[in-house]
């Protein structure tokens, strides 16, 4: 098991938090305890560059959830980057890949368009 790390950084859009390590029951609350202390305006984009993670489980998927409802609490979006192939196709099998736009990179999602509701 790989401890947890989130670092914070600001973007254009808003906040990015790069999660490192794994996103599980031991670590996951770290995410949702983190979350409240974000600065997110109206109209801005929470980013979670997934790209160092390495393990996910259901724990980490509910963590996932928090930061999406975090962000529609705060009018604002949500956007995953670089999400592994094998958390990838856990989100596909129970949908939540239509529930969170996915992008290869931080850059990426920073650039995408706002979602229309």
């Amino acid at each position: 098991m790989s401890p947890l790390k989130i670092t914070s950084r600001d973007v254009v859009t808003g906040p990015v938090l790069e999660i490192l390590g794994d996103l599980d029951f031991g670590h996951a609350a770290e995410l949702r305890e983190l979350l409240p202390t974000l600065t997110l305006r109206p109209g801005q984009r929470l980013i979670l560059d997934l790209a160092g993670m390495e393990f996910c489980d259901s724990s980490g998927i509910t963590a996932l959830l928090a930061a999406h409802h975090h962000a529609l609490a705060a009018q604002a979006d949500i956007a995953l980057a670089g999400v592994p192939a094998n958390t990838l196709r856990i989100l596909r099998i129970v949908g939540l890949d239509q529930i969170f736009p996915v992008h290869p990179d931080t850059a990426t999602a920073a650039r995408a368009p706002r979602p229309t509701l």
